[in-house]
């Protein structure tokens, strides 16, 4: 109890001190203002990136542009001849379309979601302007002569949607891609409600369509869409939104054929082959189509060691692979939903989710001679332990076949090749790694058959690069990429002109080295071309003929510039496109600021951003907070252009925001990376500490007495662990959905970085073992229904400050998934926190 009260007396005197600096806000102005942040910078952003959409084989394309003030350009480039010019007259259009829609219509606001070039009307000739063009606006669809400006209906050619049968097809809308629409046409004989599925798979309904009724949604690419009977009826359909306006048809269901014998690319087994391979009773059985009689090829699979589909027949059909696997250990999360919408009840879910330390599925491939129905021993020395086995991929000539190897602890990951003849396996690459191999991030392979050839990325000298491999010897012919800097993905691979075509960051010195460049480099590492050189962050879009590409690079405090280049040695053709923030910051916005400073060892190059409010005044003193996520699998500070960032919001209410990359995160060298290895509780805080201390002794204004943290996830893990363990800097902390313990997480994510087997530094870096130490203000937010992290990861840091006498704020989201805190209840509830700690003020919102 005393200690108790002694905590109370140092609160009490805290306060007090914040209620007196003169700098207490937290006003229902400052919220108002923070709320209104992301309309008051919306759209004020004109002649941003250019997206080109490329016209049939050819280098040429057009886009749209957005002027401003809802007005729009659409433009048409030729690279060949260097010309950026209308793609049509908007006039003449905006007359076509207005008498089309029999609405009016005005030239810089033209209603068209997409356009198609070139289409020939019949009776005309091609070329020039007797040419036509396919215009599509809101779900209807016309050609338009290009001569007269005549419009067509052309409603057949809309794009209609493939169908995903329910359970097979997403589960939930995973990008947020260009607006679009897309026009629902029920055909199913009966009403149907419509629901669009959100990113973290929770379904929003969108009312009802009646029987035969047609209506079009805005929507946006990659958002999926389903069509159930009414009234809560089972799921019909499931659609996908494309860039292109779509046409989603809810028909009466077909019944769905038998599955076919043959299996996906590689496993063979086409329809027109005497024998097929089935899988009965966990057995392989060949079925000899045309005679109708069926031999078992195997008879020891049981249900606890069976035989699984597909079956991988050789090229020649004579061989045939199957994976015997035995069945991973079954782990059972569970989930009581409190508050269902349907009933009063609670309800009860459970979903799968193996977690670190489980027994995994282990497959073994088993080789088959066809003819001869035997079992061709394939020895089992060089995957032992596998984490992951990847599919059997056959040579072409049918002699071998390879895949690829992962060992569980993911500190050995290998390419097997298997003898078709005796089954003898050797290892063509075998790569090793001390700590951890970045497999979910930094695994590339790619076949060169004709020359026996296969190119393979590793960060064995401590960047990640790629290498050519001799298949037959297992011997690497040579390096493809060298150098102190990290090849982040590959685009391309052209067999031909035996060229890479990739990205890399890093590269050029003085520059950002998380800003993507692009590259082309021959297999034999010589003739490295940069295609891009600009200093800021790229995106590349590259013609179908490969001669040319869109590039559009920015920074946070640069918007956009987008030019046509060639592909040939990054020449530049034209200017597109140069973005005008003017009126952005006419509205009050300021760019981010990029921040440099050395890490822990006072040699290693930290980079962050710092946001500050609007209504910023140097001469006053400002808490700090910091968005943190220190996931080891990417690296999180912005790079690229946005007039908006979430952490610009929290900044409006008096404080200063700051995001971080700091060790042991991705997209720089392997030991940056490594400081992460049986060690996310390091969370990388002794260079965030370094980094914000470097940035007050430069900027007086940040005032590192009041430094709070707030982070998502595995930023929940972080934000919580940096007042438990650095609580000497960190005075107050939101976690939201955290990983607390990485023993109750996700089984790869987690064993991907704190290896396997489970070791004691899992109780080192859980915040279930550290929350005795917590020295700060702790606010816990959890979804009760959180799929991605179990929800019992916050509980038994709830439990394990209990226990320890510890003071903390707890929000129980009811019905919610991952990510709650993010909702506008949670936001407000995060903001309230921090200005009750940091501000000393009760929020008067």
């Amino acid at each position: 109890m005393q200690a108790t009260f002694a905590r109370a007396v140092v609160s009490v005197a805290l306060l007090l001190t914040l209620r007196v600096s003169g700098l207490a806000q937290g006003t229902r102005a400052d919220y108002d203002r923070a709320e209104r942040l992301p309309a008051r910078f919306g759209g004020k952003v004109t002649h941003g990136a250019v997206k080109p959409n490329w016209i049939g084989t050819t280098g040429g394309f057009w886009y749209r542009i957005d002027l401003g003030g809802g007005r729009r350009e659409f433009v048409r480039v030729d690279p060949d001849a260097a010309i950026r010019a209308p793609a049509f007259d908007h006039a003449r259009m905006a007359t076509a379309l207005g008498a089309a829609l029999g609405k009016p219509v005005q030239a810089d606001r033209l209603p068209i979601d997409l356009i198609d070039f070139p289409v020939t009307p019949r009776g005309a000739s091609s070329g020039g302007a007797r040419g036509a063009l396919r215009v599509q606006s809101g779900g209807r669809s016309f050609l338009c002569d290009l001569a007269t400006y005549t419009l067509t209906p052309d409603q057949a050619s809309m794009t209609k949607l493939p169908t995903h049968a329910p359970g097979r097809g997403p589960r939930a809308s995973v990008t947020t891609g260009e607006e679009t629409t897309l026009t629902f046409i029920n055909d199913f004989g009966a009403a149907v409600d419509l629901v669009w599925i959100d990113a973290d798979g929770r379904h929003q309904a969108y009312g009802t369509l009646a029987a035969g009724g047609e209506r079009e949604m805005h929507t946006y690419a990659g958002h999926v869409w389903v069509a159930a009977k009414h009234d809560g009826g089972a799921p019909l359909a499931v659609f996908t939104a494309e860039a292109r306006p779509g046409i989603a048809v809810v028909e009466k269901p077909i019944p769905a054929p038998p599955p076919p014998a043959a299996a996906p690319e590689g496993a063979g087994g086409a329809s027109n082959e005497p024998l097929e391979a089935i899988i009965r009773d966990h057995n392989v059985v060949l079925r000899d189509q045309k005679a109708g009689t069926e031999t078992e090829l195997t008879t020891d699979g049981t249900l606890a060691d069976g035989y699984e589909g597909p079956a991988y027949w050789s090229p020649n059909r004579e061989k045939l692979v199957v994976y015997k696997v035995v069945p991973a250990q079954e782990h059972k999360v569970y989930f009581v939903e409190s508050s269902p919408k349907d009933r009063k009840q609670p309800r009860l879910h459970s979903i799968d989710y193996p977690k670190p330390g489980d027994r995994v599925a282990v497959a073994r491939p088993h080789l088959f001679d066809v003819h001869a129905r035997k079992d061709i021993l394939v020895a089992r020395d060089l995957f032992p332990n596998p984490f992951d086995i990847s599919a059997p991929r056959w040579s072409p000539d049918s002699t071998r076949f390879t895949f690829v190897y992962n060992q569980r602890g993911h500190q050995v990951l290998r390419i097997v090749g298997v003898d078709a003849a005796t089954g003898a396996a050797r290892a063509i690459v075998d790569e090793r790694s001390p700590t951890f191999i970045d497999y979910s991030g930094k695994q590339f392979v790619d076949y060169e058959d004709p020359t026996r050839e296969i190119l393979w990325m590793s960060e064995r000298d401590g960047w990640n690069h790629l290498y050519l491999y001799d298949e037959r010897t297992g011997t690497v012919k040579n390096r493809i990429t060298t150098g102190d800097w990290v090849v982040r993905g590959v685009d391309r691979v052209d067999p031909a002109k035996r060229q890479v075509w990739f990205r890399a960051s890093g590269v050029f010195p003085g520059q950002d080295p998380y800003y993507v460049q692009y590259g082309r480099v021959n297999f034999d590492g010589t003739h490295l071309t940069w295609l891009t050189r600009a200093d800021g962050t790229h995106a590349a879009a590259f013609s179908p003929d490969s001669r040319f590409f869109v590039d559009t690079y920015s920074r946070v405090d640069l918007p956009p510039v987008s030019e046509l280049r060639r592909t040939s040695d990054g020449s530049l053709v034209l200017p597109l496109e140069k973005a005008d923030d003017s009126a952005l910051i006419a509205a009050g916005w300021t760019a981010p600021e990029p921040f440099v400073a050395k890490g822990r060892d006072g040699v290693t190059d930290i980079y962050g951003v710092v946001y500050r409010p609007t209504n910023f005044d140097p001469t006053k003193r400002y808490p700090v907070i910091e968005d943190i996520y220190a996931g080891p699998q990417d690296s999180y500070v912005p790079k690229a252009f946005a007039p908006f960032f979430g952490p610009q919001q929290l900044a409006e209410l008096g404080f200063v925001t700051v995001q971080i990359d700091g060790m042991g995160t991705s997209n720089r060298s392997k030991p940056f990376h490594d400081v992460c290895w049986k060690n996310l509780g390091d969370g990388g805080f002794p260079d965030r500490i370094a980094w914000m201390r470097a940035a007050a002794r430069k900027y007086p204004a940040l005032d590192l007495t009041r430094v709070g943290i707030y982070g998502v996830s595995a930023g929940g893990q972080n934000a919580a662990r940096a007042v438990m363990t650095h609580g000497d800097f960190y005075r107050a902390a939101v976690s939201d959905s955290g990983c607390h313990d990485n023993r109750m997480d996700k089984i790869w994510w987690n064993e991907q970085w704190m290896g396997w087997p489970v070791g004691p530094e899992y109780d080192t870096s859980s915040n279930v073992t550290a929350a005795k130490d917590l020295s700060g203000k702790l606010m816990l937010i959890v979804g009760e229904m959180d799929t991605n992290v179990d929800p019992a990861s916050t509980m038994q840091v709830v439990d394990a400050l209990i226990k320890a006498d510890k003071d903390f704020d707890l929000l129980v989201v009811p019905g919610a998934g991952h990510g709650a805190g993010e909702s506008a209840y949670g936001r407000r509830r995060r903001a309230d926190f921090f200005v009750r700690n940091l501000l000393g003020v009760e929020p008067r919102w």
